[in-house]
């Protein structure tokens, strides 16, 4: 069976791409886990979905104590290394059990884990700043978020600036809007993000000498799909069926910001990640305006296990309890 690695996603075999095709949009392709914000996480060859999201993502994240802002890898001058930081659970996360604790793993290979007395000294001396980890956003969840110098990236025209922004419930209560994620949440804006691997490939042709990989992308789910281009954009207030039982309701395009530019384990700093989709696929956002996205987010109808190979389909499909094989690897992607 011949599997090929584009753009760091083990694509499926000419054989398990021949899928029936009645409302079907491809299989998944990878799932990913973030336990500590901003902090690079796990792929997963299975997943389990619960109305907040993957068991465990974005389960933990730094607060400045100085400022009581949460860190972000958006803050990239404050925090210029997050990314050499991988965060990974020790045990497996159950459904309905406490979270084990988390192995943060830091670039020179010192290692501490989340219920160690010595992980708020230890992150604070490697970020030289104090830190502590925390398991809860305050309510007024904010971060300072940098704005690279690039021309329409922001429908408010800020360039080569930090901006305080709010997160999480604290975006929707500023907005007076209700809030898809429960108070607390450590995530941005909704419980899970989708990426295909049309969009990845769409890009790396626009501009081949980046690498559009989708570690750069920070995404849930990953779906290997056939058709071109930018595929998410018409998927906007539609169901998105994966596998079994998991129904996913698609939200917004997702607005890409300064962290898809940065450099983690082999991937260089290349702000021209930013800058293409900037000029190739602007979206409305709501009524925010033009941001440039890649990917969507999306609201949990109906919870379950995902799994790599997982079929994927959108409304009106026949949608059958049959999984679509999943492709072999001789490693998940890091």
């Amino acid at each position: 069976m011949r599997v090929t690695s584009v753009h760091g996603i083990m694509k499926l075999s000419s054989e398990e791409e021949q899928m029936a095709t009645n409302g079907t949009v491809g299989a998944v392709a990878g799932l990913w886990r973030f336990p500590v914000k901003s902090m690079r996480g796990e792929w997963l060859e299975q997943a389990e979905l619960t109305e907040h999201g993957l068991v465990g993502d974005r389960a933990y994240a730094l607060i400045d104590t100085v400022t009581g802002k949460v860190v972000s890898a958006k803050s990239v001058r404050l925090f210029p290394n997050l990314f050499g930081c991988r965060a990974a659970f020790v045990d497996p996360p159950r459904l309905g059990g406490e979270l084990p604790p988390v192995q943060i793993t830091l670039p020179d290979g010192t290692s501490v884990t989340s219920d160690s007395s010595d992980v708020d000294r230890l992150l604070s001396a490697y970020f030289r700043r104090d830190v502590t980890l925390a398991r809860a956003a305050p309510d007024d969840f904010t971060i300072d978020q940098y704005h690279p110098d690039i021309e329409d990236l922001d429908p408010a025209g800020y360039r080569d600036t930090f901006v305080e922004q709010k997160l999480g419930s604290a975006f929707f209560a500023q907005a007076g809007l209700p809030s898809p994620l429960r108070a607390g949440s450590f995530m941005d804006l909704f419980p899970v993000s989708v990426l295909t691997t049309s969009t990845l490939e769409q890009l790396s042709e626009l501009r081949p000498q980046s690498r559009f990989d989708q570690r750069r992308f920070r995404m849930n789910v990953i779906v290997d799909t056939q058709e071109g281009g930018f595929v998410e954009n018409d998927w906007m207030g539609l169901e998105l069926a994966i596998g079994e039982a998991v129904r996913l309701g698609v939200a917004l395009p997702d607005p890409r910001c300064v962290m898809t530019t940065l450099a983690q384990e082999d991937l260089p700093k290349d702000t021209e990640v930013l800058r293409t989709l900037t000029r190739h696929n602007r979206v409305q956002v709501g009524g925010a305006g033009l941001f440039p996205c890649a990917g969507v987010y999306a609201v949990v109808e109906a919870p379950g296990t995902m799994r790599v190979g997982d079929r994927v389909a959108l409304p009106g499909s026949e949608v059958d309890s049959e999984q679509v094989p999943g492709p072999v690897r001789e490693h998940p992607p890091t």
